[in-house]
């Protein structure tokens, strides 16, 4: 059980925050919320009481006699402030104290996480950025800001991580995952090729890049050193990882040559286009210039992975993934176990796509075949917990090799 102090800002997404302290308080640690008083216009202090039955107050004079932020402070494991607004991390940066939470933090020298949420303007604000730069710099962790519905109609990057995320992450951060990676090179590929049509226009797919960065993120913290290679991604890199951004098929397949020679794992999360258009049009096609029907001539683009494997030098782990649906000859996970022995990787990890299902979500559910096309595991839960269990096999890999 760990002593964790749940700071709680003035933004809509304090209502996350609700189920945070539930998921907290459930797995059996002592959670005492410090709100500030702007977070009291969204959530009363009678429901962080009824939750973790403790006081919940933003005064700093609430109780002089025992100096409540210096023995918060003091006492905290941990110190989380989910949502943490341009305010706080701005007053943090500066060391300023002057609500409860903000003197809790200038008086704690816990590890503390924030969870970003504002609106995107704010969040790429050259004095937000400065700041979140600051708190990193002093050891602290500044989680991911995904893109997704805002207040109103706004839409971007900005809103709040998942309360199942951060617990997750404070989880491993309290039980710290094994260092079995430690030494390694890891490359791991995520998101989606877009394959230009004219300046306007791309064939694509609709992959997030979650997953892959839930390994990517993982690997880093398993000790690994890791190099990302994002294919239209939003996301922030993870921390301790080398991040290069691509585009299309024929770009991720430069940046994985460039990095597989001194790999000693390669997990190819990328959902990438199998074909492009045969020629790029350098002006926008006008639908008045086109007749009714129009044929799209397309050329294959190069199987990646399966030049990875026939290079691959002795001991190198090579993962793939299969994102499939099923139709009239096989399910999704036939067609995904015989993708796993034809392609020749050591492990295949293969999930069902399709509307509403694994692009874009949070979770997953996957089945990891190795190189026969025997399945060795199946993982179900969020993307980090998925990337966990992968890893995992990775490493069993590893120690045969």
């Amino acid at each position: 059980m760990a002593r964790i102090v749940l700071g709680v800002t003035g933004a809509i997404a304090a209502y996350k925050a609700v189920h945070l302290a539930r998921l907290l308080v459930e797995a059996g640690h002592a959670v005492r919320v410090v709100p500030t008083r702007a977070s009291f216009e969204f959530i009363g202090a009678a429901t962080w009481q009824a939750l973790t039955t403790a006081p919940a107050v933003s005064d700093v004079f609430n109780d002089s006699a025992r100096v409540d932020h210096v023995a918060l402070g003091q006492e905290a494991d941990i110190i989380i402030v989910a949502p943490a607004t341009a305010d706080i991390m701005a007053r943090a940066a500066a060391g300023l104290g002057n609500d409860l939470l903000s003197a809790v933090l200038l008086a704690s020298k816990s590890p503390l996480i924030l969870a970003p949420s504002m609106h995107s303007e704010m969040l790429s604000h050259p004095s937000t950025q400065a700041n979140i730069a600051t708190l990193e710099a002093r050891g602290a962790t500044v989680l991911d800001a995904p893109a997704g519905r805002l207040t109103g109609l706004d839409t971007g990057p900005g809103r709040m991580m998942e309360p199942e995320e951060i617990f997750e992450y404070v989880q491993h951060l309290l039980n710290p995952p094994p260092q079995d990676l430690a030494g390694r090179r890891v490359v791991v590929t995520a998101g989606g090729t877009r394959e230009a049509l004219d300046p306007v226009r791309f064939l694509g797919n609709h992959s997030s890049g979650k997953q892959g960065f839930a390994v990517a993120r993982a690997a880093a913290e398993r000790g690994a050193e890791v190099a990302l290679v994002a294919c239209n991604c939003e996301q922030r890199t993870p921390a301790g990882v080398r991040r290069a951004d691509v585009a299309t098929a024929l770009e991720l397949r430069e940046a994985v040559e460039g990095l597989a020679a001194t790999a000693d794992v390669l997990i190819q999360a990328a959902a990438v286009a199998d074909f492009r258009p045969a020629s790029y049009v350098p002006t926008k096609v006008k639908r008045a210039d086109s007749p009714d029907r129009v044929s799209l001539e397309l050329v294959a683009n190069p199987d990646i992975l399966a030049e990875l494997v026939s290079t691959r030098r002795p001991g190198q782990v090579l993962v793939g993934f299969a994102a499939e649906t099923g139709d009239a000859q096989a399910s999704a996970f036939e067609h995904a176990r015989a993708k796993a022995m034809r392609k020749g990787t050591d492990l295949t990890v293969a999930n069902v796509v399709g509307e509403g299902q694994v692009f874009g979500l949070d979770h997953n559910d996957v089945i990891i075949f190795d190189a026969q096309g025997a399945e060795v595991r199946r993982a179900l839960g969020t993307k980090a917990e998925v990337a966990t269990a992968i890893l995992d096999e990775v490493g069993q890999v590893l120690q045969r090799a």
